[in-house]
This record gives structure tokens, C-alpha cells and sequence, in this order.
């Protein structure tokens, strides 16, 4: 049985654990002000909170739950519209929307005012910027955005006086969130307490596995319901950041914001931050793994190239046997995995880099946030007495698979990074794509924008280049 607990109540089913969890909230639990919009995770109203203990801390994230499973509210507590309502008057968060005029049909608003909840539960610095990062999840068709950012301000100035308390006794002390807040670490330590063991199935049902379920559920939703399920997001040993030695080892199910709040990656790659804000929006980050972005095998997962240019290793069990592969050895072809039904990642590594190698991400997508790249590229290049002694660049939307330039890279070692060496580089960069013409792009602008991107990502490393010789 499902336990958890759903706003002030807790909650036991037996409903399949593979429904998402807005039908779950909407249609058996009838709470409405959970709205169904994109099915998605594009549009942000149907948001809601999803908050865990992690080693002992009480930790609260934004989710869109049109494509959370069931099964990833397990032992979790869970928050809609309704969760943090304080009738008969507004709370401050809703107040702030209202004073702002931050609402005009009012669709989108359950969503934007969770995602500020989930600001004010959030240990982020509590300033304006973070409040309005924090709804870049949400779209409002409506008001055009400025009132809601004044009334992001709103939120963040009720945060001032925090001073490192726990964010929910915090909120709860202030009523900027209901009283019941301050007692779910509580409750939620009780509720494991009482949980037997992991919610998976028998590994002779074939189940199929899922992460974060941000890609399934958009192109699946009906057959994931349908089919047996292993959960992989709640499960502990698949989790965590570390160094070992001179390697950051990554449980498979680290998702995108565990990178960018691990000190191990912050310290290693110092522009972490700008390269993970073009990553979709904050509730997908939340959700999204870094295996279940390998797995997906799409052409442009960021993730994936990402770590391509990391010279990433991956780590598979099939419940008996593990082995290990490269990430570049990963994929066949398209959506083609070199890995068996039963196969599941369990974590990556990769060495980190010294002082004398640099790393660079870029991605050019129609809107900076909840998009996908029309072309991607990541690079690592280490330097040896002014020349490129090492070098991997990777490249997503220009082939069928997330690629290396492998004959650019070869090209480009022993060099130095100088104007006609690059551009002699874009040329034979070229040679190795084969773009399509799609939604994101005619073929011809994505091998110019693959161009355009090997050449910032030298600007951005070698800023003593000329510029204008290059573009």
C-alpha cells in the first residue's frame, strides 16, 4: 500500500502506483485547485510540493504532477492549493498575488502561489531573485509577468527576518503557512517508520523502471499506468554526490538540482548555476534524473551532453551481474541503448578536472526555460604549455544520437586555440553532423548553430581571443 501524507491527513492506497499524481488529487481526492493543463510539466498549474527527509533535514521541492507517479509520493508529504490555505482569509503568499493584481483568470495562480511556497520553504537565500526563479515553472497567458514578479518581491521580503531557522517552523511561526507545518518531520519520521520496505515489484514481473518519470509520462502516460513499476527515485543507495579520490561518483538517481546544491560540483565547475538555469524550469529539475536524462536517449538531453564531455562512466545491474561502459558506448542509434530490458543504472562517475582543464556548456533553445535545445554542446579542454593536450566536445541535436566530435577533437589536439585553428575546427565539425530539418530548426541552422557554439565555447575559456577575427 501507497502511504503518505496529503496536506493535514495522512493517506493509505491501494490505487495503481503508476497513475499520475494529478488524477490522483483531482478525481479521487477531489481537491480542484490542482489544475490539469499541459500534461506536460510545460505550463505549471498543476504544481504542487513534495516534501522528504534527507538525512534528517526536512526538505520540501516543487513537482508538476501531471507527471509524478503515485508511487514517487511515497512516504513523502505532499501540498496542494489546499494544503496551505488559511480561511477565511488569504495567506500571505495569496495576499501578495491579490495587493500585486498578479491574477486575472485565474488558472495559473494555484500554481504560481505553490511554487512561492515552495520558495518560502526552500533554504535559498531569501531575495527577490530567487523568489522569481523560483516560478519559472509557471506560464500565465494573462498578466505578462511583471505584476507576479512584484509579487515575488512580496514573498521574498516576508523571509527577511529567517535568520537560519527551519523553513517550515519558520513559516508556520509567521503564518505564512498553516500551524500544521511545524509538526510534519514528525510525522513523516513516524510514517517510515511504519513503511515496509521498498514499494517495487518482483523483479519476475518485468517491470519497467522509473526515475523521475519526467520524459515517460509526457510520451507514455496511459501504457507506464498499465505495466509493473520499479521505483528509482526514493531509493537511498541510488542517491548521493561524493568524491572518491579524484572522481565525483553520482547515484543514478541525482537529479538536476542535487547537481547544482552539491559542493562537490559547485567547487568543481564555478559556472554550474548559469549552465543548469537553461535546464527546463526549477519543479522539473526537482524531478528529473540524471539516469532517467541518459535513458531517454534523446538526441538533445542536456544532461547527456553534459557528461559526454565529462568522459562519464556508467554503472548497470541487472539485479545480479554489474558492468560498467562508457556514456559514449551508451547509444546504438536512435532511442537504442546498449543495454539489456533488465539493465538499470545505479550510478556514474567521472574524473574531475585539474587546474589546467576547462569546461564550458552551452544551449540555444526557442525560450530559455521549460525548452528543449535546438542545439547543445558541452566541452572539456585541458591545456599543456599553451596547447591543447586533451579535448572532447560533445554535441546534441545535430545527429540521431547525443554525439562526441571525435574527429574534431583529434583535429584540435596539439594545437593551439587560436582563430584559424578553430574555424578550420567548425569545418571539419561539419563533416561529422547530420542534422534534420524539425520543430526546433531547419538542418541549416542547427550546423550554424553548432558553429556558432564551438566558437563561444573558446570565447568563454580563451577570453584573450579576438572576437571579431573569430565570429
Amino acid at each position: 500500500m501507497l502511504k503518505f501524507i496529503l496536506n493535514n491527513e495522512d493517506v493509505g492506497t491501494t490505487l495503481p502506483p503508476g497513475m499520475p499524481l494529478l488524477d490522483f488529487i483531482r478525481y479521487h481526492q477531489h481537491l480542484t485547485g490542482t489544475k490539469t493543463g499541459c500534461n506536460e510539466g510545460d505550463c505549471g498549474a498543476c504544481t504542487i510540493l513534495a516534501g522528504e527527509l534527507k538525512q534528517g533535514v526536512l526538505v520540501y521541492r516543487a513537482w508538476t504532477s501531471c507527471l509524478t507517479p503515485l508511487g514517487n509520493a511515497h512516504g513523502k508529504h505532499i501540498v496542494t492549493i489546499e494544503g496551505i490555505n488559511m480561511l477565511p482569509a488569504l495567506n500571505p503568499i495569496q495576499q501578495a498575488m491579490a495587493d500585486n493584481c498578479a491574477t486575472q483568470c485565474g488558472f495559473c495562480t494555484p500554481g504560481f502561489v505553490m511554487s512561492l511556497a515552495g520558495f518560502c520553504l526552500d533554504r535559498k537565500t531569501p531575495d527577490a531573485e530567487n523568489a522569481i526563479a523560483a516560478i519559472d515553472g509557471n506560464i500565465c497567458r494573462c498578466t505578462g509577468y511583471k505584476s507576479i514578479e512584484r509579487a515575488a518581491g512580496t514573498v521574498a521580503k516576508l523571509l527577511i527576518d529567517r535568520n537560519g531557522e527551519e523553513p517550515a517552523i519558520f513559516a508556520a511561526g509567521q503564518q505564512i503557512l498553516p500551524e500544521y507545518f511545524a509538526g510534519v518531520k514528525e510525522r513523516l519520521k513516524r510514517l517510515i517508520m511504519s513503511l515496509n520496505g521498498e514499494l517495487n515489484p518482483s523483479p519476475d514481473s518485468h517491470p519497467i523502471f522509473v526515475g523521475g518519470g519526467t520524459d515517460l509520462y509526457v510520451q507514455q502516460p496511459e501504457t507506464i499506468q498499465e505495466q509493473p513499476i520499479r521505483f528509482l527515485l526514493g531509493q537511498e543507495l541510488l542517491k548521493g554526490i561524493t568524491r572518491e579520490d579524484n572522481r565525483c561518483v553520482l547515484g543514478a538517481s541525482v537529479t538536476v538540482n542535487d547537481l547544482l546544491e552539491s559542493s562537490v560540483m559547485r567547487n568543481w565547475f564555478p559556472a554550474l548555476g548559469n549552465y543548469l538555469k537553461l535546464v527546463s524550469s526549477t519543479p522539473i529539475r526537482n524531478m528529473a534524473t540524471i539516469a532517467g536524462n541518459f535513458v531517454n536517449a534523446s538526441p538533445i538531453g542536456d544532461m547527456t551532453i553534459f557528461f559526454l564531455a565529462l568522459d562519464t562512466i556508467l554503472e548497470l545491474s541487472d539485479g545480479h551481474t554489474v558492468r560498467t561502459l562508457p556514456l559514449r558506448d551508451f547509444y546504438k542509434g536512435y532511442k537504442q541503448l546498449n543495454k539489456t530490458p533488465e539493465e538499470y543504472i545505479t550510478r556514474c562517475w567521472f574524473e574531475l578536472p585539474g587546474d589546467s582543464t576547462g569546461f564550458n556548456f552551452e544551449k540555444v533553445s526557442k525560450r530559455t526555460h521549460l525548452d528543449i535545445a535546438s542545439v547543445n554542446s558541452a566541452v572539456s579542454i585541458t591545456m599543456a604549455a599553451n596547447l591543447i593536450r586533451e579535448i572532447r566536445i560533445s554535441a546534441g541535436g545535430v545527429g540521431p544520437v547525443p554525439l562526441m566530435l571525435t574527429d574534431t577533437a583529434a583535429f584540435l589536439t596539439g594545437k593551439a586555440p587560436g582563430t584559424a585553428t578553430i574555424k578550420q575546427a567548425c569545418a571539419i565539425a561539419q563533416l561529422e553532423i547530420t542534422p534534420i530539418s524539425d520543430t526546433r530548426g531547419t538542418a541549416e541552422y542547427k550546423r550554424l548553430l553548432l558553429e556558432q557554439l564551438i566558437k563561444a565555447h573558446f570565447i568563454t575559456l580563451f577570453p584573450t581571443l579576438q572576437v571579431e577575427r573569430l565570429l
